[in-house]
């Protein structure tokens, strides 16, 4: 009566199989317990899932994480329904045993429906119950009774339907395949042994059941490792915050610095304006006193030329002499102005501090990314480590907070009047000379201003070639691989000395072969880098001799000035930036006057050199 009233629920439990699969082995569940999420899972393969963690456990469906190990328990209630539904997977063969005919019936029609139909070996026309896989043949329930009744097929193995029975057949010897040959990957028969003795060859079942374990091993190795990808992604991604966070930090600390540097400069300007605005006032001061006096000095006299007119108007003798010995006999001194004019050592000394951290600057902007990094202090700044980064961010404030307190001290130590002072003396050993008498000097007079420079790689056009420990220049017929920097000339093959002279004498020489395209001269360092006006000559911040085929010309400011030819291979050049004049020399017996320019600089002058044909070539000479 039990089994009556148990059968209508069989079919029932069928469409539960999906179910009571586990998520992890897909298969159905054995030792069901579930996670605090609420899901389930086999006992074993959860254990596998979790073994060798010791943290960061989470459910292998949902992925919610637990800050421990969960208590697993056995779901008592979802063990008893797989029991159930194995129990109805096994069923019709029992029930065709105690059931009558009707039930029989009905139960082998339910069972059929819900499998593939596989059609009976021996009617061809009913649905096959059972597989014989001695026989290799399906049979319905009317041709299987003698697998069922007669002792002649006791040992026969029955088995569920199977629809493509001929895939279970050996293609060679038409036998049961009932082995498995692990060196082969191959499913073999019995008569296959004998070709397969010196493999290792199995079961089927056993060679099933252990794939399958190895399969759910590599499954549990797969989930260990896609959650350690999930967590390797999470990580790049703080790691990823962290980096912008640290970034921002840096450019706010940077646009801080900077803000403080073009305060500082700002300050600086304001205190250089300050100076020159004074130094105004207090000349115009002194023209508007003089102004005064002179007008005074101009009505006392309009007034005494008003009454010696009338008193000569008179014309009665005694009257007049009357007149005229009562005149104040005024003596008449010239109209007298005196020299004013600005303080130039206070503006020399302004503009030359301007000028001073203006090339301060831009030597430290120009050098080497390399050389910034000799010179500046190391930091260990580890991007991981806030608190690292904030202890060196406000050691690096307090640092600069120091500096500027310590700086201020020293502007104010000396009144501007003695810093002029001190800035206006003459260096030691430069004598101030006139252009005159360097004309006639020899060129062993003017070796004693001899000065040494290189060129600067940093300036030179593409197509200048420099060698010789940069001091040598010639024209390349490839374009040079130099990187890009903005003191490189782009539209002329010239280049500037490194070195650079904001005061003093100087004289050099230089070497020239094949100068047919060349030039020699000095230029500002603000002189421009693109276009036309960044050839030597055409701007006002250059001054150069260029041999141009055979005709050789001064140039400045785009003013040619012809010169005589003169075959001279050696050219020199002499600078007296106080005296403000550059002379140009040809060099042979005797010195060769080739042209003299006469300026009042105002920038730091650097030795600039122009070469255009190829195979020209103007070297440095070394004066002893």
């Amino acid at each position: 009566m039990a089994q009556l009233l148990r059968a209508p629920s069989a079919p029932s439990l069928v469409g539960l199989e999906e179910e009571l699969t586990c998520s992890i082995c897909l298969c159905v569940f054995e030792s069901p317990v579930t996670t605090p999420c609420g899901h389930n899972f086999c006992l074993p393969c959860l254990e596998m899932t979790w073994s060798g963690l010791l943290r960061n456990f989470c459910c292998p469906q949902c992925r919610s994480s637990f800050d421990s190990r969960p208590e697993l328990k056995k779901n008592t209630v979802l063990c008893r329904v797989v029991e159930q539904f194995q129990s109805a997977q096994g069923e019709p063969a029992d029930k065709k045993k105690g059931l009558g005919d009707a039930t029989t019936k009905t139960t082998t029609t339910t069972s059929s429906s819900t499998r593939s139909s596989v059609a009976c070996d021996s009617c061809l026309e009913k649905v096959a119950d059972k597989t014989c896989l001695t026989c290799m043949a399906s049979f319905c329930p009317e041709h299987l009774r003698p697998h069922l009744e007669s002792p002649a097929f006791k040992g026969h193995q029955l088995v569920p339907p199977v629809k493509d029975l001929q895939r279970r057949k050996c293609q060679t010897h038409q036998k049961l395949l009932e082995f498995y040959c692990k060196e082969h990957n191959s499913c073999i028969c019995c008569f296959c042994l004998v070709t397969h003795k010196a493999c290792a060859t199995v079961p089927l079942q056993e060679a099933k059941d252990e794939k399958e374990s190895q399969l759910k091993q590599r499954l549990t190795e797969l989930y260990a490792l896609n959650e350690k990808a999930l967590q390797s992604l999470d990580q790049v991604r703080v790691q990823q915050k962290q980096t912008s966070d640290t970034a921002n930090r840096k450019l706010d600390l940077l646009k801080a610095e900077f803000l403080e540097i073009i305060a500082l400069i700002e300050e600086e300007e304001k205190e250089a304006v300050k100076k020159v605005l004074a130094e105004e006032k207090r000349v115009q001061d002194k023209y508007e006193y003089v102004y005064k006096v002179l007008g005074k000095k101009k009505t006392e006299i309009q007034g005494a030329r008003d009454q010696i007119e009338v008193t000569l108007t008179e014309d009665d003798d005694i009257t007049f002499l009357k007149k005229a010995a009562k005149l104040r006999q005024l003596p008449i001194k010239d109209v007298f102005i005196p020299k004013l004019e600005l303080d130039q050592n206070l503006i020399h000394t302004v503009y030359q501090k301007a000028f001073g951290l203006k090339e301060n600057v831009k030597q430290f902007l120009a050098q080497p990314q390399e050389k910034k990094k000799e010179g500046a202090p190391k930091r260990d700044d580890p991007p991981s480590t806030s608190s690292q980064e904030k202890k060196t961010e406000e050691d690096a404030a307090a640092a600069a907070a120091d500096t500027k307190q310590r700086r201020r001290p020293a502007k104010r130590s000396q009144s501007p009047n003695q810093r002029a002072r001190s800035s206006s003396r003459p260096q030691a050993g430069i004598p101030s000379i006139t252009l005159e008498s360097f004309l006639s000097k020899s060129r062993e007079e003017l070796l004693e201003f001899a000065t040494k420079f290189t060129l600067d790689f940093n300036t030179a056009h593409k197509k200048v070639l420099l060698s010789e420990r940069n001091t040598k220049i010639s024209v390349s017929e490839t374009p040079q691989n130099y990187a890009h920097h903005p003191q490189r000339f782009t539209y002329c093959s010239q280049v500037v000395a490194f070195q650079c002279f904001k005061r003093g004498i100087h004289y050099w020489e230089v070497e020239l072969e094949h100068n047919t395209f060349c030039g020699v001269g000095v230029c500002y360092g603000s002189m421009a880098r693109q276009g036309a006006e960044s050839r030597l000559g055409r701007n006002g911040s250059s001054w150069c001799i260029e041999w141009f085929n055979s005709r050789i010309s001064a140039w400045h400011n785009d003013v040619e000035k012809c010169l005589p030819n003169t075959k001279l291979k050696k050219i020199g050049v002499l600078l007296n930036y106080d005296g403000g004049f550059v002379i140009f020399f040809g060099v042979g017996e005797k010195l060769i006057l080739l042209y003299k320019f006469r300026a009042q600089f105002t920038e730091a002058l650097y030795p600039a050199f122009w070469v255009f044909s190829s195979g020209t070539t103007i070297s440095l000479c070394q004066l002893k």
